[in-house]
């Protein structure tokens, strides 16, 4: 293995040399295979990489590929809490080592609390029940922050290094109610600071409330961001002009749905049928868009379904025929996972971008995360804007834009690449890096190319050059042995090698410029 590969394995802390080539640079090796050769090549290099069931296992993208995430960030150092029905302490959360901080039960008042270690397996009341309704906070916990360990890394969420908190609201007799939402949104404002909290998920609705009587839910979401804390709410999954609380909180970031058709093209993302309308105080809701269909999330474990499962894929590996109807009715990736669908998991996947900012730049208030989220969001095609807000979810220019926000205000507006009258000027937010070269096709990738110097404590810039008109292909070479496609930059082309290069478009002189945006 190259030492490359060996250097990202800090980025899983949970993988062993052993298991093969780290996680995110097989990753990324499997998009430029899909890009480059199509999918039957793809099945055979994530059966290559991971011992699961390649035509099953394409049924479903990973969900860090299709959002381009930046591989150097995982939300270490950040906690989530998650508030929903119930959960599971899944492996992909305490495997190897613990990150389930708390788990609380809301639906009473005084509220239970267990807290945990990282060295303990984390127990709590009927845990291990495999109760249905354990699956849905099961679900989004891992979305938001399971490190895929059940697919040696392949489903991992943006945030896999992130600390949980996970607070239980439906009580014995089904029933959500908004008054246990409002009981563990109060005490998450009275206890997130000593646990770290920094974001909110809220994958569940609760009553509707009278605008005469206000709404506790929606001041409590205000409390909550104005201590410091992003708050990110599903919209619902009707396709209809109503919100429920606590979409309807103007502070909440209110997350409404996409169809990404499991490709990696914003042209073929379409709006998924999600709820929108407009906070208590009439802003439009949503605020962004994020898949909220084809997201690979895992089987709730002792189930009836996880026991049909692995017999439904020994089946299949018997070529029983009759096996490959039920593995699709139950919209089965693997017999660990399986693809859902609702902003119950865009909602995480929002939360999930947020940790990775916030660890890239701690320093963000919770206004200033939805301001980044929203200026990096990509307009969905031919879709309505008061169903989009923003647009599409993009965590790697956002994580981007907030590495810049730690600078300077001039180094913090500077984006790469910029086209000016001067020249074209590249810059890179790296705070390890200890030199930057910037290298591409029109000098034959030639070193040392352009060479970038520290313009203040982790922000690289070179001196505008000028380049000849066309399209051009570039990367950043990190201290002469790690090398980076453009996080600012959302064009990119496979770069022949197994990797990705970012591009950019040189007008002729005197002809106006082409937007990179």
């Amino acid at each position: 293995m190259s030492k490359a590969l060996l250097a990202e394995a800090k980025w899983y802390p949970y993988w062993d040399r052993e298991d093969g080539a780290c996680p995110a640079c097989v990753q990324q090796n499997l998009l430029q295979t899909l890009l480059a050769k199509g999918d039957a090549a793809l099945h055979e290099a994530i059966q290559t990489a991971w011992p699961l069931d390649a035509e099953a296992a394409f049924g479903v993208l990973p969900t860090r590929l299709r959002l381009h995430a930046d591989p150097r960030f995982s939300g270490k150092g950040i906690t989530i809490a998650l508030v929903d029905a119930g959960f599971y302490p899944h492996p992909d959360l305490v495997q190897p080592r613990n990150r389930i901080r708390v788990w609380a039960d809301a639906t009473h008042d005084p509220v239970s609390v267990f807290h945990f270690e990282p060295e303990e397996a984390p127990h709590w009341p009927d845990w291990d029940g495999a109760r249905d309704w354990q699956w849905h906070g099961t679900m989004t916990s891992t979305v938001a922050a399971g490190n895929g360990l059940l697919s040696h890394g392949l489903y991992s969420g943006l945030a896999h290094a992130a600390e949980l908190v996970l607070i239980q609201v439906r009580d014995s007799d089904g029933h959500i109610s908004s008054t246990s939402i409002h009981r563990a949104l109060t005490w998450i404002l009275k206890h997130g600071s000593e646990l770290g909290v920094r974001i909110v998920s809220l994958s569940v609705s609760g009553d509707p409330v009278s605008p005469l009587d206000g709404n506790a839910v929606d001041e409590a979401v205000s409390a909550l961001v104005e201590a410091g804390i992003s708050v990110v709410a599903a919209a619902g999954n009707d396709g209809q002009r109503s919100l429920l609380p606590p979409a309807t909180a103007p502070l909440a970031l209110t997350v409404g749905g996409i169809d990404d058709q499991n490709t990696f093209s914003h042209e073929e993302i379409t709006l998924w049928h999600s709820n929108y309308g407009t906070a208590s105080n009439d802003v439009p809701k949503p605020d962004l868009v994020a898949p909220s269909i084809w997201v690979a999330a895992p089987v709730l474990p002792y189930t009836s379904v996880a026991h049909e499962a692995q017999e439904l894929f020994v089946r299949r590996e018997q070529k029983d025929p009759s096996a490959h109807q039920r593995i699709a009715e139950l919209k089965l990736i693997t017999p660990h996972y399986q693809h859902v669908e609702g902003t119950s998991f865009a909602a995480p996947i929002v939360s999930s971008a947020i940790a990775c900012m916030l660890e890239a730049n701690p320093a963000l208030s919770p206004f200033l995360v939805r301001d980044v989220l929203k200026e990096t969001a990509h307009p969905v095609p031919g879709a309505d804007r008061e169903r989009q807000g923003a647009g599409a979810l993009s965590p790697g220019q956002a994580v981007a834009r907030a590495l810049a926000e730690r600078h300077s205000r001039s180094a913090g507006l500077q984006v790469s690449p910029c086209l000016s009258a001067e020249g074209i000027t590249f810059s890179l937010h790296d705070h390890a890096a200890t030199s930057v070269q910037v290298l591409g096709n029109w000098d034959g990738w030639r070193s040392p190319g352009i060479a970038a110097r520290s313009i203040e404590p982790g922000f690289w810039r070179t001196q505008p050059v000028h380049l000849p008109v066309g399209q051009h292909a570039y990367k950043f070479l990190l201290d002469g042995k790690r090398w980076l496609d453009d996080p600012d930059n959302p064009h990119k082309a496979h770069d022949g090698v197994g990797g990705l290069n970012s591009t950019l478009a040189v007008p002729e002189a005197g002809r106006p410029r082409v937007s990179l945006y």
